[in-house]
């Protein structure tokens, strides 16, 4: 039964081998050349003011991008829907189950769309 296992385990151990290969060559090859300027925080080319706990920043963009990788994570499973509509036997229930699905996620994007998550300004 152990066998079974085996190119799981020789897999898991390659790429081990292979990232602390990688890692080892890195810290080998990689230029050291610390100076003032270089070790000095940097922010989309400017200069960091203040404090940064009392900044205020707006986390839209952050709503975006997690209601991106949400429709873009959830539309991924249509794909294997459609590789079993071709079965006539269920073809008729997994069709019927795939409408449910994109009506959730329609559902979804209307609220998050009235909610105003969508607006970019």
């Amino acid at each position: 039964m152990l066998l079974t296992y085996l190119p799981v385990l020789l897999m898991l151990g390659f790429a081990t081998i292979m990232a602390l290969v990688v890692l080892f060559a890195s810290s080998i090859f990689s230029p050291k050349n610390p100076y003032k300027e270089k070790n000095k925080p940097w922010e989309c080319g400017l200069e960091p003011i203040g404090d940064a706990n009392e900044g205020h920043f707006r986390v839209h963009f952050f709503i975006i991008a997690i209601l991106f990788v949400i429709f873009d994570v959830e539309t991924l499973f249509l794909f294997p829907w459609a590789v079993l509509l071709t079965d006539s036997s269920i073809s008729v229930f997994i069709f019927v189950e795939m409408i449910l699905f994109v009506a959730v996620l329609a559902i979804g994007l209307i609220y998050a769309w009235k909610k105003g998550a969508l607006d970019w300004v």
